[in-house]
């Protein structure tokens, strides 16, 4: 008769550097996992106790000691669930980005990444040493291979696992967002499923941390290659599949319900765009953002996601006029405040503008007018605006966009103050 197996993946949001309150997320997690769905195994996500990227918390003698005091904990808290979770592991001199099987008041086996990143946003080989070998383990009479993000964009430790016998693979990720990523993600998991010739457990870490933003998109694809589970993009929960053994082969059963659609090219940046906002916010404590409204499109769109990721009583909107300024500017910006119910304000820039260049008279005195008095006018409005944000706790968002920063067209000290740009990325 066959033999059923319920594998859920944890897909969460955690903290950088929280790690009692990460380690709390992972213990409610494997409770409801066992009761809402008679789990046998959680997957959490890469580095699951420290948050993705740890950096230079890594170096801290003390993340050692909060590490394994966290494992302790789950150890005590003696869950009837194999829980995969991801930490920092260190060896004498050697730490390793590792995870660890647990079950009970037991840890049943731990791996050591063997890929390690260093490309763009990754710089894993500063920090950590590679591991050596594969980890399959047996769960419920299947062989369980358990690899860590990279391991699965190289052939070797997916062809390991398959050597050494596994019947399933579990691979727990901190996989940041970029355009067309769950594609190639699913596109990566068809072929190392065909290759090795076992379903494929993609476990994914969601939320927003500083620049990056992790979508989740946790997915399952057969042996053959087919996606057949894949969880909704850029949201938390757990997503349980549900495995059937029979005469040593592992198979997925999943209905057409188990399939969130994929976002569209757009769709996937605004929900970035949001979710990173969302997180930057208030993972760092600030009570709500501020931003200057010009009436164009930059600070239009970051107005709107600033408003689908806080809610707009969490939004200040100012618009901050020169003799320059045109009515359509103005009109535009109330027009784009009223309709997304936003906190509006209105302070000219005149007087102070005016308080600066007689200031500085004496130095300009024979220079012609050029670009500094234009910039003086875009510094003005930083001044004001980082006032804002030191009286009333609110985090400045500036709303240059990428190609803007490329090409230096903004004002160092005006446009540029703030503490996080929205489009920083967006063409």
């Amino acid at each position: 008769m066959p033999k059923q197996l319920t594998v859920v993946m944890a897909q969460l949001n955690l903290l950088v550097g929280d790690i009692k309150c990460n380690t709390d997320r992972v213990i409610a997690a494997a409770r409801e996992s066992i009761v809402a769905f008679g789990a046998d195994i959680v997957a959490f996500p890469e580095l699951t106790l420290t948050g993705y990227p740890p950096e230079d918390l890594l170096l801290r003698p003390s993340l050692a000691i909060r590490v394994n005091k966290a494992l302790q904990r789950l150890l005590d808290a003696d869950l009837d669930v194999h829980m995969i979770v991801g930490h920092p592991l260190r060896n004498g001199a050697q730490l390793y980005n590792a995870l660890s099987l647990i079950k009970g008041r037991n840890v049943l086996a731990t791996y050591r990444k063997q890929c390690l990143p260093n490309y763009q946003v990754f710089d894993e080989r500063r920090y950590f040493t590679p591991g050596d070998g594969p980890c399959v383990v047996d769960i419920e009479g299947v062989s369980v291979a358990m690899t860590i993000c990279e391991d699965m964009w190289e052939e070797l430790p997916t062809a390991q696992a398959a050597q050494a016998g596994a019947q399933l693979l579990i691979n727990i990720n901190a996989s940041p967002f970029h355009r067309n990523k769950t594609a190639e993600r699913a596109t990566l998991l068809q072929t190392r499923a065909r290759q090795a010739g076992i379903p494929i457990v993609y476990a994914n870490l969601v939320g927003g941390q500083d620049e990056l933003v992790f979508d989740g998109s946790s997915m399952v694809v057969n042996a053959r290659g087919d996606c057949l589970v894949r969880a909704p993009s850029f949201q938390e929960g757990l997503f349980p599949v549900r495995l059937e053994v029979d005469a040593g082969v592992v198979s997925v059963r999943a209905d057409a319900s188990a399939l969130s659609p994929n976002d569209g090219i757009e769709e996937g940046l605004y929900k970035a765009l949001v979710l990173g906002v969302r997180d930057y916010v208030q993972k760092n404590g600030f009570k709500g953002v501020v931003l200057g409204l010009s009436g164009g499109i930059d600070s239009a769109l970051t107005l709107v996601i600033a408003v689908d990721a806080l809610g707009a009583d969490r939004v200040h909107a100012v618009m901050m006029p020169f003799a320059y300024t045109s009515q359509m500017s103005l009109d535009l910006a109330r027009s784009q405040a009223g309709r997304l119910g936003v906190h509006y304000s209105v302070i000219p820039i005149s007087d102070a503008y005016d308080s600066f260049t007689a200031a500085l008279a004496g130095e300009f005195e024979g220079l012609p007018v050029d670009v500094t008095e234009q910039n003086i006018q875009a510094r003005c409005r930083g001044v004001l605006l980082m006032a804002i944000s030191n009286k009333k706790g609110h985090l400045v968002l500036t709303t240059g966009n990428k190609s803007e920063i490329a090409v230096g067209y903004c004002t160092l000290y005006g446009d540029m103050a703030g503490g996080f740009d929205v489009l920083k990325d967006v063409p």
